[in-house]
C-alpha cells in the first residue's frame, strides 16, 4: 500500500506515499498556521518564524545546518503561506533520519538569538522593498489587501517595516507555542520512505509536543474595494476579482475549471480573446484562490496605458459570456488538464509530499487521486455556468492596480460593467 498515514500521540500525523523505485525521498512537516493566524501585532511574524527556525538550534548552528544537509548532497527550504507553513528537504533515500532530525530540531530547539535576529530582520525589510519594486508582484498584495480589508487573511505574508522591526526573541518564542502544537502538524513524505520507520523517528524525534489549543483564526469577511498606484511604469498590472469559493465548498471544483476555461492557457478564452484576437495585452490568466472559508476568483493582466480602457469591457464581457455559454467540450479539456497535473505531480516527491500535507490540514485525511478525479468528473457544463452566474451576477468586485492608469476605468464603472 504506497499510501499511509498514522497519528501519533502527539496529535501530530505521518503521512508517507512509498515510490521505491526512486533513490530519494522528500521529507517535511507543514503546519497549520500561517499569516491569517497573527494578531494585528504579530503581522509578518510567521514568514520571520520560518526564517529564523534555520539560524541555529541549542546543538547546530545556522552554518552546522546547512553543511550537514548539503553533505549529503541534501537541501532544505521552508515557506509560509496564507494558511500553512511547511519546512522540507530532499535527500538520498539513506539520508531521510538525517532530514528528519534536522527538521525536528529547527522547530523544537531554535535558539532565536538577539543577533541573528537582526541580521534577518534586515534581509526581510530588504525582501519587503524588493516586493514593492516589482509591481506584477505587489499587485497581489494590494489586491489581498482590498478583498479582505483589516484582517488578518488581507495583510502580506511579509509584514511591514515597522511590524518586522518590533519582534523580539520572546515574541517569536510566544507565537510558535500557541500555534505549534501537535494537531496542527504534519510530518508527510513521498520517495523511497519507510512508513513504520518515518513513524518511530517522528515519535522519537517529537516527544514534548503541545497536543492542541492553537487558537483558530477569525473568520474572513470578503469586503470587495479597491487599491490603485498611478506609477510611471510601462504597463499597468491590474487584477479583477470577486468573492470565490473556499476548499469546502460545493462550488470550489466548478470554480477551479471556470478558472481554466477563462484563463488557464493558451486555449482560454480570455487569452484567445483579449491577447490572439485583439492585441490587447501580452499576460492575462484567471485564477481561483481557495482558503478554508473563502476563496477569490480573478483575472491578472498588463498592459500599455492607451490600451486600459479598452481591456476591461472586454474582460468583464467574457465573464459574462462564461454565465451562458461555456461548453462540455471546454470542460472536457479542462478535466483532462486538471488529470495530467495531479498524475505529473506525483512523479515529483516534493510536490506529492507537500499535497498530502495540505490535504490533512484542510481535510483531516489524505485524498487518493481517483476521489479527487472522481469528484471533478462530476462537473458539467451547467454546473460550470451555474457557479459562474453565482460568482459574477450582482458580485461587489476587487480591483488592484499599479502602473499609468489615466486611463483606467474607475470602480464605480467596473462594478457596474460586472452587474450588468
Amino acid at each position: 500500500m504506497p499510501l499511509r498515514s498514522t497519528t501519533l500521540d502527539s496529535g501530530m500525523t505521518v503521512i508517507t506515499h512509498s515510490m521505491p523505485s526512486l533513490e530519494s525521498a522528500s521529507v517535511g512537516v507543514w503546519v497549520k498556521s500561517g499569516s491569517r493566524c497573527e494578531t494585528e501585532q504579530e503581522h509578518g511574524i510567521s514568514h520571520l518564524l520560518e526564517h529564523m527556525a534555520f539560524k541555529g538550534t541549542q546543538t547546530r548552528s545556522a552554518r552546522q545546518i546547512a553543511e550537514e544537509i548539503e553533505n549529503v548532497g541534501g537541501d532544505v527550504n521552508a515557506a509560509t503561506s496564507i494558511e500553512n507553513t511547511g519546512y522540507f528537504s530532499r535527500v538520498l533515500k539513506e539520508d531521510v533520519g538525517l532530514a528528519a532530525d534536522i527538521l525536528s530540531d529547527i522547530l523544537q530547539n531554535s535558539r532565536f538569538s538577539e543577533d541573528e535576529l537582526i541580521r534577518e530582520k534586515h534581509v526581510i525589510l530588504q525582501e519587503i522593498g524588493a516586493s514593492h519594486d516589482a509591481p506584477d508582484d505587489y499587485v497581489f498584495d494590494l489586491f489581498q489587501e482590498a478583498a479582505f480589508e483589516d484582517q488578518a487573511i488581507g495583510r502580506s505574508i511579509l509584514g511591514t517595516t515597522d511590524s518586522v522591526e518590533s519582534f523580539t526573541p520572546d515574541a517569536i518564542r510566544a507565537y510558535m507555542d500557541r500555534m505549534y502544537v501537535g494537531d496542527r502538524m504534519v510530518m508527510s513524505a513521498a520517495g523511497n520512505v519507510d512508513h513504520d520507520q518515518l513513524v518511530d523517528i517522528a515519535a522519537s524525534k517529537f516527544p514534548n509536543l503541545k497536543t492542541s489549543g492553537a487558537p483558530d483564526p477569525v473568520e474572513a469577511k470578503f469586503t470587495g474595494g479597491e487599491r490603485r498606484l498611478n506609477r510611471d511604469h510601462e504597463q499597468a498590472h491590474i487584477l479583477i476579482g470577486v468573492e470565490g469559493r473556499p476548499y469546502h465548498h460545493d462550488g470550489f471544483y466548478a470554480s477551479q475549471i471556470l478558472s481554466s476555461i477563462l484563463g488557464g492557457g493558451m486555449s482560454s478564452r480570455l487569452f484567445q480573446e483579449v491577447r490572439e484576437k485583439r492585441g490587447l495585452c501580452y499576460s492575462i490568466f484567471a485564477f481561483h484562490w481557495a482558503f478554508a472559508d473563502t476563496g477569490i476568483f480573478g483575472v491578472s493582466m498588463a498592459t500599455g496605458d492607451e490600451d486600459v480602457n479598452e481591456l476591461m469591457p472586454v474582460v468583464l464581457d467574457q465573464l459574462h459570456q462564461a454565465t451562458q455559454n461555456i461548453t462540455e467540450e471546454e470542460v472536457l479539456r479542462v478535466r483532462n488538464q486538471i488529470r495530467a497535473g495531479l498524475l505529473m505531480s506525483l512523479e515529483r516527491p516534493s510536490s506529492r509530499a507537500g499535497q498530502l500535507a495540505r490535504q490533512q490540514l484542510l481535510w483531516g485525511r489524505p485524498i487518493s487521486l481517483e476521489e479527487t478525479v472522481e469528484r471533478i468528473n462530476r462537473i458539467d457544463a451547467d454546473r460550470v455556468m451555474e457557479v459562474a452566474a453565482q460568482l459574477f451576477h450582482n458580485a461587489k468586485p476587487v480591483v488592484s492596480a499599479i502602473g499609468p492608469l489615466d486611463h483606467f476605468p474607475t470602480y464605480d464603472r467596473i462594478e457596474d460593467g460586472l452587474k450588468s
